[in-house]
């Protein structure tokens, strides 16, 4: 696996990844594999590849993978998605996102106290230390805000809580083009699967039931001065043609 840390590999949309399925001997520089995961409520997400880090942007424009450029912000939710496709990737979903989220939170590494339960999910970048997202080989120097979160695996994922949110593509309460379509049914996946209530033990925030972000995007994880209001967990909403200076977006392949 290497150390994360120090891997500094790139990968650019001039480089275009192959269509389809990979195998994960396979994977371009930058993904890792996130098992195969069954959410609470039943809903199982097949196995898929995800960016180690948030997207960045390129000298040339298009999309980059690097622990050394800061995350590609102020960008829209369907111009997020673009900069994907045209890399041969798919944005993160919302189902996605609730896997690793769902994982990392089984891992007794990801939490303060050192068991699951245990103190406080780490939380990234949150406590307001930045004004602006950070590159992943950025450290802070207070130990609440490590940045990496371990997967089952071993694999190491960085930002998924705090320094910049990330568009999701919902497809759970949303339409054809992953937008919020209709209100947050009391058993659906993005209010069952976290472990507790929001804004306790760095779980982050998510909606009550009921609620309706109706012709919404949602963007998860947080930015580097959420405070409480990050987490691995956090979901909230944004214009889909918004372009924010702490919302960027994550990538995924196939597997």
């Amino acid at each position: 696996m290497g150390n994360p840390d120090a891997d500094m590999a790139v990968v650019t949309a001039a480089r275009m990844w192959p269509a389809g399925p990979l195998p994960a001997a396979l994977l371009p520089a930058g993904f890792v594999v996130v098992p195969a995961t069954t959410l609470p409520g039943g809903v199982t997400v097949p196995a898929f590849a995800v960016a180690r880090w948030l997207a960045a942007r390129g000298p040339d424009g298009q999309l980059l993978l690097s622990a050394t450029a800061p995350p590609w912000v102020r960008i829209g939710y369907h111009a997020a998605r673009q900069a994907c496709t045209r890399a041969g990737a798919g944005l993160l979903t919302e189902s996605q996102a609730l896997a690793i989220a769902h994982d990392l939170a089984a891992q007794a590494a990801n939490w303060s106290g050192g068991a699951v339960g245990a103190g406080r999910l780490f939380q990234g970048l949150h406590l307001g230390r930045f004004d602006a997202p950070q590159p992943a080989c950025a450290t802070s120097p207070d130990p609440r805000e490590r940045r990496w979160h371990v997967l089952s695996n071993g694999e190491r994922i960085h930002d998924f809580a705090g320094n910049a949110f990330s568009w999701v593509f919902d497809d759970v309460q949303g339409d054809a083009d992953g937008i919020v379509a209709h209100g947050f049914a009391p058993d659906s996946p993005t209010l069952a699967t976290p472990p507790g209530v929001p804004m306790q033990q760095g779980l982050g925030w998510w909606p009550r039931a009921g609620r309706s972000w109706w012709g919404r995007a949602l963007a998860r994880g947080g930015s580097w001065s959420s405070q409480e209001g990050a987490g691995v967990f956090t979901v909230v909403d944004e214009r889909p043609r918004a372009r924010r200076a702490y919302v960027g977006f994550r990538c995924t392949l196939a597997l």
